[in-house]
């Protein structure tokens, strides 16, 4: 198992950094990675001098990322090396009386998170992000199973949401939807036998909104990333609290 997290950790790409507040960017990208599980909890981190090779930067600024992340808690120090924390810290979601509550409460949340978010990276991306983007809302289609869904949409959201600029905002949304890609509840509800049309229908659904997300992204539109994530939002709360069993 840890020659198999160490192994990912080693084919992970990052781009290069070009920008100011370097060491900054260089976190939010290894944030990024983290939180979408690229790098898995307990695995290895890349080495100060490889990291520093792959990101073309001073070995002076992976070092400043790389205490920035142990002070967030998502990365220790064993010795003179660094790994994942085998267990992130926890934005703690107290589930309401039933699954459905619990769905429609983590929804709110993201609304309130997720929304302006995304607004922000809309504005701040560069080229590349938006193209990035735009890749991943092409490989959505309505033949993806629940698993292979599952794994892209977290990897779309969290792409869009770490080019916000705000590392503090992209740690507080990765656990609040980490929150949610952990619920039982949620996993419940998705994979019920009874609820299969319904859920072919949010993949399909979703897979639409996705793209109109994307496009609003690459042509540098807040306003119109904002009005899409909106109604992607409520329509796939709307499906699972009022259509799922």
């Amino acid at each position: 198992m840890a020659d198999d997290s160490t192994n990912r950790a080693s084919n992970t790409t990052f781009e290069p950094i070009s920008r100011e507040t370097v060491s900054s960017q260089v976190r939010a990208q290894l944030l990024q990675r983290i939180t979408t599980g690229e790098l898995a909890p307990g695995s290895k981190m890349p080495s100060e001098r490889d990291l520093s090779e792959r990101f073309s930067v001073a070995r002076t600024s992976v070092r400043e990322a790389m205490q920035g992340l142990v002070s967030l808690g998502v990365v220790e120090r064993r010795g003179n090396r660094s790994y994942v924390a085998e267990h992130l810290p926890d934005v703690v979601v107290a589930s309401g009386v039933d699954r459905k509550t619990f769905v429609a409460e983590l929804f709110e949340t993201r609304q309130v998170l997720e929304v302006p978010i995304f607004e922000m990276a809309a504005g701040r991306a560069d080229g590349p992000a938006r193209d990035e983007v735009a890749a991943l809302a092409r490989q959505f289609d309505d033949d993806l199973d629940i698993d292979g869904f599952r794994s892209l949409d977290r990897r779309f959201h969290t792409t869009i949401a770490a080019h916000c600029g705000n590392p503090l905002l992209i740690e507080l949304y990765g656990k609040v939807l980490d929150q949610l890609f952990r619920s039982h509840a949620f996993d419940a509800l998705l994979r019920a036998e009874g609820n299969r049309p319904g859920v072919r229908r949010i993949i399909s659904d979703a897979s639409v909104a996705h793209k109109a997300i994307a496009r609003a992204f690459a042509a540098g539109d807040p306003a119109g990333v904002r009005a899409a994530a909106e109604d992607h939002l409520r329509s796939v709360e709307q499906s699972m609290v009022d259509d799922l069993d």
